[in-house]
Formats: structure tokens, C-alpha cells, sequence
């Protein structure tokens, strides 16, 4: 997901992002504890794409 896009939705949009991404997170985390996680990739791209909806948050709070 790109900035671009995040920044063009509104914050509750974005809280709801936020939560699926930090669902999904939670998911990929037990994947891999379980040994059953085939591409351990996504754990990464997860990560990076709720420091950046966290991120879009903060840059629409400070305005």
C-alpha cells in the first residue's frame, strides 16, 4: 500500500486499516510460530505498511 493512497482517506479509514493490518499481523505471527508460514516476506510487508498508516495518523493529527 502507498502513502499516496493512505493519505487520501479519512482517519477513521484509516483506524480501520489499522486494525485489519494489525489482525493480519497477529495472524502471520502465529503462521510462523506454528511452523506453518511458507512465505515469511509478508511478515515484513505487514509490518512496513502499518508504521505507515501509523505514520499518514500522526501527519493528519498534527494538522
Amino acid at each position: 500500500m502507498k502513502a499516496s493512497e493512505l493519505r487520501s482517506k479519512e482517519k477513521d479509514e484509516l483506524q480501520t486499516e489499522l486494525e485489519s493490518l494489525l489482525k493480519a499481523q497477529f495472524g502471520l505471527r502465529m503462521q510462523r510460530a506454528t511452523q506453518q508460514l511458507s512465505n515469511t516476506s509478508q511478515l515484513g510487508k505487514v509490518r512496513r505498511d502499518i508504521a505507515r498508516v501509523r505514520t499518514v495518523m500522526t501527519e493528519k493529527a498534527g494538522k
